[in-house]
């Protein structure tokens, strides 16, 4: 097989691989009375992988998450939204393990075997009791049909669930990849305010799943940025069933899992940003010529996060200069004398000088709601990607009226 035609996208979500069930119910944590509570449970117990916020002010869960999560098998997730269980102290930890562990008891397995994330409004404890209320319910609400379900009960300010699955073909064998992703407002790379729970049945061992995982998140999800903000609950969960039987151990077959895993992960972080708090387009901003992957990271990254180059972006004007000052401070070296800046296939800056007529060309592009831009920072053959979005004033008048 050439390319990636390996790779076929599936129905299912999370729950498209299979020994993977979902479950989800209303506790009462959302005023709005909207599902709140998500429960994923693997069988068999799932060797899991993990990545999280680099933000020190991290939720209990999170906490909770890093010292489980590859450490023991994993039988079961909960998710709750509507609460970040987020800067509550001591008891926000306790209130976690508690859940936890009921959960571990109402399915019978260790409670190292649990763990959980929240997502919402921070600095509240969560609704304890209302939510052990609904564990056995959970439990016994547990399918693998309700994929979509476990999408939308982990929403907060999404407009819509995001789910992705895809089928990979062995030589002579079948796996599945799947998963579920929720946020719109609060993102920024090196994880935001994001919760990600992907599954697959194949069998890949412990290190090898962190390891893709790592890589696979620092070319999807901490490549994309809706506001700058990194949050508090950022969790990235890769959970491995083996239910199919499937192998993973040559170096070959595990080149095609994360080829297959990033696919996946890249349409759930592109979701998000789609849906983004205020967000009327989206670009890709891809940054070329740099002197390293990691210069290149940092001119996409300034490129993406700048204000002015985002409400540029909002008013579809052609002031691409702020994306040369944005590459300019952000630390990456830059050749100005070689420097260049298209748009789709529209040059508007060739060897550090504008190219002739531009602006007329340049017009209808800006109006399109997603596109893309590259810029050739003239000093090497790096190159690194980045999605962004536009600055509106939905987005500001959205997060004035949200309160924590």
């Amino acid at each position: 097989m050439s390319g990636n035609e390996f790779i076929q996208a599936v129905e299912g979500g999370v729950c498209a691989a299979e020994g993977v069930r979902a479950a989800s119910v209303t506790a009462g944590i959302k005023t709005s009375g909207n599902p709140d509570m998500v429960l994923l449970a693997f069988d068999p117990p799932a060797v899991a992988a993990g990545v999280y916020t680099r933000n020190k002010m991290c939720a209990a869960p999170v906490t909770l998450c890093r010292e489980r999560v590859g450490k023991s098998p994993l039988r079961a997730f909960l998710v709750n939204s509507g609460n970040a269980n987020a800067c509550t102290g001591e008891q926000g930890y306790r209130d976690a393990v508690s859940l936890c562990g009921e959960v571990a008891d109402a399915l019978d397995c260790p409670e190292a075997q649990v763990a959980m994330s929240s997502t919402g409004l921070i600095g509240a404890p969560l609704p304890l009791e209302l939510m052990k209320g609904q564990i056995a319910n959970l439990v016994s609400g547990l399918s693998a049909d309700n994929g979509h379900e476990a999408a939308v009960g982990i929403m907060t300010t999404d407009t819509r669930p995001k789910e992705y699955a895809v089928q990979v073909k062995e030589p002579e064998d079948v796996y599945r990849i799947g998963g579920i992703t929720k946020g719109a407002g609060m993102i920024a790379p090196d994880m935001a305010t994001m919760l990600a729970y992907v599954a697959t049945d194949a069998v890949v061992a412990q290190g090898d799943l962190q390891a893709i995982l790592q890589a696979v998140v620092r070319k999807t999800f901490n490549c994309v940025t809706i506001d700058g903000d990194t949050s508090t609950n950022d969790t990235v969960i890769l959970a491995a069933t083996g239910a199919s039987g499937v192998a993973l151990e040559s170096a070959e077959a595990l080149a095609r899992f994360e080829e297959a895993l990033y696919r996946v992960c890249k349409e759930l972080a592109l979701a998000i940003v789609r849906d983004g708090e205020g967000v009327n387009k989206v670009v890709e901003v891809k940054i070329t010529g740099a002197a390293s992957e990691e210069q290149a990271r940092l001119a996409a990254k300034s490129v993406s996060e700048s204000l002015l180059v985002k409400t540029a972006i909002h008013g579809e004007m052609p002031n691409w200069g702020r994306m040369f000052a944005a590459a300019g401070y952000s630390g990456a070296d830059v050749a100005p004398e070689k420097m260049s800046l298209k748009f789709g296939e529209v040059e508007v800056m060739r060897d550090g000088a504008p190219v002739p007529d531009w602006a007329e060309t340049l017009a209808p592009m800006l109006k399109q709601p997603e596109y893309g831009l590259e810029l050739g920072l003239g000093v090497g053959d790096a190159e690194a990607v980045f999605w962004t979005t536009d600055l509106s004033a939905e987005y500001v008048r959205f997060n004035a009226d949200y309160k924590t």
